[in-house]
């Protein structure tokens, strides 16, 4: 089950029998789709080494979840919720209702990633809807909606629910069948999610065949979206979106524009979908918020895996590491400048600031730019998740340590330079009024 992107996986267990069978087994299903593309990552540091998710300190697939599906169907279990179904999206509405998630989140893919594979198409895409926490797929004629929940430990956990009218729908957690494309480096080998964009091949040269490049805010626009329906203004940028491709990964001849569309109704019936966009703030929220997540999972993983063997002196070194990679993504410090004004045609781009706290100067990390960068205040709102608070305190110190460094300039790394005096102190201040449970350091000038 994939979720975003034309995306290549393979499950990393410890044992290197497991690891081959299951990278056979998946390579040979994505054969059979006729859309195999090598999935490339854009890590300055890609050695993110597998960690046995049977580990004693991980147990992925023992422990009960506690995620937001997860206490949704306890709900369901206890009469507290009864989903309800709809003529026709059959439980979606309900499902969205009840996570928090508004349908002007909606993405539509047209790659053929999904296990649905055979009801994919451009004018059938597979309609993704999101919140913090929470990813929904949805395919036309498809057999189940698929799910991605935040375990705030765990990563990501996978479910689905059949689509065919029931007394009793449930969501079925899959473990081994999701991981196969949901642990693997693009995911940081933690379960998690991955955007990626299509890199069609050139006809003239044989060479070039079609690849896949998982993307984030780090990525330029121009190298995004290959694969994906994009609506929105976009000005002089030029994406890779609105392009179908063959199962060779070759464009598709088409008179149809693919830059600057604020509808799609010349590619698909819109109607069939709960909104007629794909918008493209979006799109680049999720960007962003599925690396975080994984770096999140990633150094949670990584600090109970030393401690658990107690080896933390020895992952020190590596911590610190971590944690300065986790940082710049935290701080935008290295995303891909916008050089030209961005403006979405629906309403998430009014809708998602609205969930997130605000100082007593009324800002919030939640409000968009989309003048030159994606958000206005150059942290991320992850921050605020309960998988953030959830790292161990050694790992979560060292973070609040480096960003506090950052933020009052004691840090003067070349890799923080492009933030401003004026973004540091506006980021400092908005942490201090809603971040609960800050460092006491936090709330003196000194920081000493």
């Amino acid at each position: 089950m994939s979720y975003h992107g034309d995306t290549i996986m393979i499950l990393l267990p410890a044992n290197r029998t497991q690891k081959r069978r299951l990278a056979l087994l998946a390579t040979a299903s994505l054969i059979l789709t006729g859309t195999v593309w090598a999935l490339q990552g854009h890590d300055d540091n890609p050695d993110f080494p597998s960690i046995p998710f049977d580990h004693k300190a991980i147990q992925y697939a023992e422990r009960s979840a506690d995620d937001p599906v997860a206490r949704l169907q306890k709900q369901m279990e206890n009469g507290e919720v009864k989903l309800e179904f709809h003529p026709r999206w059959g439980y979606l509405p309900s499902v969205l209702k009840h996570l928090g998630i508004n349908s002007d989140s909606q993405l539509l893919v047209f790659s053929k990633t999904s296990a649905q594979i055979s009801q994919i198409s451009p004018g059938t895409p597979r309609a993704i809807y999101f919140n913090d926490e929470v990813s929904v797929g949805y395919v036309q004629g498809g057999r189940a909606l698929e799910l991605a929940s935040l375990d705030p430990q765990q990563g990501m956990i996978f479910y689905t629910l059949d689509v065919e009218k029931s007394d009793g729908p449930s969501f079925s957690r899959q473990e081994m069948s999701c991981l196969q494309c949901h642990l693997i480096p693009a995911t940081l080998n933690v379960p998690g999610l991955v955007l990626s964009s299509v890199s069609p091949a050139d006809p003239s040269s044989p060479s070039r065949r079609a690849g896949a490049f998982a993307t984030d805010h780090r990525i330029p626009l121009e190298d995004r979206w290959g694969g994906w329906y994009v609506t929105g203004l976009h000005g002089t940028i030029r994406h890779r979106g609105n392009v179908p491709l063959d199962v060779f990964g070759r464009p598709f001849a088409s008179e149809l524009p693919s830059q600057n569309l604020t509808s799609l109704a010349e590619r698909l019936n819109t109607s069939a979908y709960l909104a007629p966009t794909s918008d493209i703030v979006a799109l680049m929220t999720l960007e962003h918020q599925t690396r975080m997540t994984n770096l999140i999972t990633r150094i949670g993983w990584e600090t109970r895996v030393a401690a658990a063997e107690q080896k933390l002196e020895e992952f020190r070194d590596r911590l610190d590491s971590d944690i300065a990679e986790f940082v710049t993504y935290l701080l935008f410090a290295d995303e891909a400048p916008i050089r030209s004004p961005i403006q979405g045609v629906s309403a998430f781009t009014k809708t998602f600031p609205q969930r997130g706290p605000r100082d007593l100067q009324g800002r919030s990390l939640r409000e968009f730019d989309l003048q030159k960068r994606l958000f206005r205040y150059p942290l991320s709102y992850m921050i605020y998740s309960s998988a953030f608070d959830s790292i161990p305190d050694i790992a979560r110190d060292g973070i609040y340590r480096k960003l506090y460094d950052v933020l009052t300039g004691r840090d003067t790394s070349r890799r923080f330079a492009r933030l401003s005096a004026e973004d540091r102190r506006a980021v400092l201040e908005i942490l201090r009024d809603t971040k609960p449970n800050l460092p006491a350091y936090w709330k003196t000038s000194a920081g000493q």
